[in-house]
């Protein structure tokens, strides 16, 4: 079991240095994003390899990113059910989640994905756009995501084996750290109170308008 969750560890590691880097991805989409409005603004002119690009890269923050998105935890689940059973029974359904529709569905995907890359690398497959960007590597994005992403999943089922064994923490326990959405609730609160404190400050004594 240590030699599993040393695995476990270095995929995890791996996913997070993909993370990581992909996180500066967003900011160049944006950037690119903000360029091409710009220029087709102000000159009245495009570029379909920018456009393109900016396609691409929004493409590679989803998929290579998914792998970190499992590691944290982050992806859309429906507890409805399975939420009001003990910590270990969840643990058991995150199991059979793993093996039998996780695991095999990216595998699916990443098999069949391979082929469609090595024909678009070996062709050399161009946009059928004008001006439009070379198509491989775009596509060698879905067989690498995937990879990743099947990468976490064998990391999580690992985890989820050791937490059952007393070997290793809960994988399903969420950082303890605030959201953007609970900062800023704690901001407004915390304005409007200050706001409050200033307003009772304010007031003397007589301001109920009763006369002396």
């Amino acid at each position: 079991m240590n030699a599993l969750l040393a695995l476990s560890r270095l995929i995890d590691a791996i996913n997070t240095a993909v993370g990581r880097c992909v996180t500066w991805l967003t900011l160049v989409v944006v950037v690119i994003s903000a360029g091409n409005a710009v220029i087709r603004k102000l000159f009245q002119t495009s570029s379909n390899a920018w456009l393109e690009l900016q396609w691409y890269l929004f493409g590679a923050i989803f998929l290579l990113a998914a792998g970190y998105t499992l590691l944290k935890n982050e992806h859309v689940r429906v507890d409805v059910l399975s939420s009001k059973l003990p910590r270990r029974a969840q643990v058991c359904i995150d199991i059979f989640g793993v093996l039998f529709f996780l695991l095999p569905a990216c595998v699916l995907i990443a098999y069949l994905s391979w082929p469609m890359f090595m024909d678009s690398y070996v062709t050399h497959e161009m946009s059928s756009n004008s001006g439009g960007l070379i198509r491989w590597p775009v596509k060698l994005l879905i067989p690498v995501g995937f990879s990743l992403l099947i990468l976490a999943g064998i990391s999580h089922l690992i985890k989820c084996v050791g937490f059952l064994m007393g070997r290793c923490p809960d994988p399903g326990a969420r950082e303890e750290a605030e959201s953007a959405e609970e900062a800023l609730a704690r901001e407004i609160a915390e304005e409007a109170r200050q706001r409050e404190a200033r307003e009772l400050g304010q007031r003397q004594p007589g301001d109920d308008g009763e006369g002396r």
